[in-house]
């Protein structure tokens, strides 16, 4: 096997690192020190500060790949603005990026950010993209994700019991959910919840996914967990 690497990977590899000894490892202690005081959830202006020079420098949604026609949504004209990797050439990017705990929120490649702007993207409506898609790929908003649930093994999705019932034009999802990516961060606005809109026939054909602004009413937030 051929372990050399090709020179767009070594370009977009190199950009990440030395973007992050130049800009982000000198601003650890600040990073740390900031991140030390106040509310333990809180938007960190050293990491403003650096999104907007990544942003700027261009290394920024490095995870989405290319562009598959064939998965597009029929209503999509809404272009992504990234360098368009695959998930090879990405890998190398993010393996840079975990060197410094704080630098994939710089270059916008934070999780479950990134997974849920590929949903965005494939699936949604260009309404919910200019709505929720937009800001996330600016960096202005963060989103979570909601799978896990305390009452049953969620590993395996097909134990979800969170409901999701269809009332009218509208839909009343009924669960409880923990060890939600993403909800402490007080820029969260949009999460994608896992759930069934069915319980009967094949446990296995049961799980959907429906988007909840973090504000309808009936979310209710209980507690942050301090350790896993």
């Amino acid at each position: 096997m051929d372990f050399d690497l090709t020179e767009k990977q070594e370009y977009w590899r190199n950009r990440v690192r030395d973007h992050i000894e130049t800009h982000l490892r000198p601003r650890m202690a600040d990073f740390h020190e900031e991140e030390s005081t106040g509310e333990r959830w809180k938007v960190l202006q050293v990491v403003e500060q650096e999104k907007k020079k990544a942003k700027e420098a261009g290394i920024w949604n490095l995870f989405m790949p290319p562009s598959n026609p064939n998965l597009t949504h029929v209503d999509d004209i809404f272009e992504f603005e990234g360098p368009g990797l695959t998930n090879l050439e990405y890998a190398l990017c993010a393996e840079e990026m975990g060197r410094v705990g704080f630098s994939s929120e710089v270059f916008n490649c934070s999780a479950p950010d990134t997974g849920n702007m590929e949903v965005f993207h494939r699936y949604g409506t260009l309404e919910q993209k200019e709505q929720y898609l937009r800001p996330l790929m600016n960096g202005e908003i963060r989103s979570a994700f909601l799978m896990t649930e305390p009452a049953v093994a969620s590993s395996d999705a097909t134990n979800i019991e969170t409901a999701i019932i269809r009332d009218g034009d509208e839909y009343v999802i009924n669960g409880r959910k923990w060890w939600s990516s993403g909800l402490g961060d007080p820029r969260c606005k949009i999460a994608i919840v896992m759930g069934k809109t069915t319980f009967e026939g094949s446990r296995y054909t049961q799980q959907s996914q429906i988007l909840m602004p973090t504000d309808a009413p009936g979310v209710n937030i209980i507690r942050h967990l301090p350790v896993f």
